[in-house]
């Protein structure tokens, strides 16, 4: 039975590279969407703001009415707006008189499918009849990682060797893989992590600690990885002194190797690790990592501790999922969303803390990164006060 579902994995591994095609490619373009379209650059922090906004909304969407619409009608849909939006960022802009609106249109189109794969992937994992579910949660979540290097390398690659003008047959070229999946998601085998009418609800979720104590995690999760990984790329130009480029490949790209190297070495280990000890002692390496890179007077260090910090977050958004799903397992679709949506309220929020606090601090990145330790350092007593309460059996784990 176990090989009916490797197609599954499949197409949900290659639904997360989707979902790392469609949050990488339209930044690396920024500048170019300035030059070539005359957008100030105040208007093009709009993509960023729409794309994650847009998740948000679908994460709501989906703990109310994917139940009601089908796992695979939404996960085909999410496929389909993602070939839908990375199409139309190549040729909108230029059809539209406003060259924005067509961008817009289009970062919202494949958010859209973004925020449908981020929520449905990982319950479909989560029904496949495999064992040591954490692992296979962790290993999924990597794909993501993986598919951040790739869209970062092979563009950067494709741009040295077409030139930056020819972007918009590259944004079609990576319109090929949603388009594939889509018959992978058509024809491969899909279950339910809970029958139909038979999951908690939303008041049920909303009445268990373990649930909050989740949202939390996810919270920090978010903030803890989101925080560093924006910042990544100016701290390796800041400490080694490098261009762009090369700041780009040493910062946010080695944050995003370390962080699936983390969730493979989960993957292919889960079996024989305890989760919430691994958590915990990522927590500890994340703060440590922020702190090197907060007070550090070498710059290599500080790039070091920005680097290791990918590592560090990387158990964290799929370890949090799994924690509460083994123990609400008929918390259903609902649950998922609201843990995505948690998710990404800590994307949105880390960034802008460490930002407003190193405004405020005449510039000082590293005052930024010091506010940052928050976020570790609440996951690390979170875990904590989760295991004691399992400990104490005060946790109410439905049967």
């Amino acid at each position: 039975m176990a090989n009916n579902y490797k197609k599954t994995l499949t197409a949900c591994y290659l639904g997360f590279v989707t979902q790392a095609i469609t949050a990488n490619f339209a930044p690396l373009l920024f500048l170019k969407f300035h030059s070539a379209f005359r957008i100030p650059l105040g208007k093009i922090a709009l993509i960023s703001t729409v794309f994650y906004l847009t998740q948000l909304a679908v994460d709501i969407f989906c703990s109310f009415f994917v139940d009601r619409i089908g796992y695979r009608k939404c996960v085909i849909t999410s496929e389909i707006c993602a070939v839908t939006g990375l199409i139309g960022l190549a040729f909108l802009p230029d059809l539209l008189p406003d060259p924005l609106t067509g961008i817009i249109i289009s970062v919202i189109i494949y958010a859209v499918g973004s925020g449908l794969i981020e929520v449905l992937c990982s319950p479909i994992v989560e029904a496949c009849p495999f064992e040591h579910k954490e692992a296979a949660m962790s290993l999924l979540h990597s794909f993501y990682c993986w598919g951040s290097v790739g869209v970062i390398l092979l563009s950067t690659v494709f741009f040295a060797v077409f030139g930056i003008d020819s972007w918009k047959w590259l944004a079609c070229i990576w319109a090929i893989i949603p388009l594939c999946n889509i018959y992978n998601f058509a024809t491969c085998p899909i279950d339910y992590t809970v029958e139909e009418g038979s999951g908690m609800g939303i008041r049920g979720l909303f009445q268990s600690p373990l649930f909050w104590m989740s949202i939390v995690l996810m919270v920090c999760a978010g903030a803890s990885e989101m925080a560093m990984a924006q910042w990544a790329s100016a701290f390796a130009e800041s400490a080694l002194k490098l261009s762009k480029t090369t700041g780009d490949l040493a910062g946010p790209c080695m944050f995003a190797v370390t962080m699936g190297i983390s969730r493979v070495i989960y993957g292919k280990r889960g079996d024989k690790l305890d989760l919430m000890k691994f958590m915990i002692g990522s927590g500890c390496l994340c703060l440590l990592c922020y702190i090197l890179a907060s007070i550090s007077d070498r710059p290599v260090l500080g790039l070091i501790g920005c680097i290791m910090c990918g590592f560090s977050v990387g158990i964290m958004w799929p370890g949090a999922i799994s924690i509460c799903s083994k123990r609400l397992p008929n918390g259903g679709t609902a649950m998922f969303a609201f843990l995505a949506t948690a998710g990404d309220l800590g994307g949105a929020f880390g960034p802008g803390l460490v930002g407003n606090i190193t405004q405020n601090a005449n510039n000082d990145l590293r005052r930024g990164m010091m506010a940052g330790c928050i976020f570790p350092f609440v996951l690390i007593i979170s875990l904590l006060i989760l295991k004691g309460l399992y400990r104490n059996k005060n946790v109410h784990t439905p049967e």
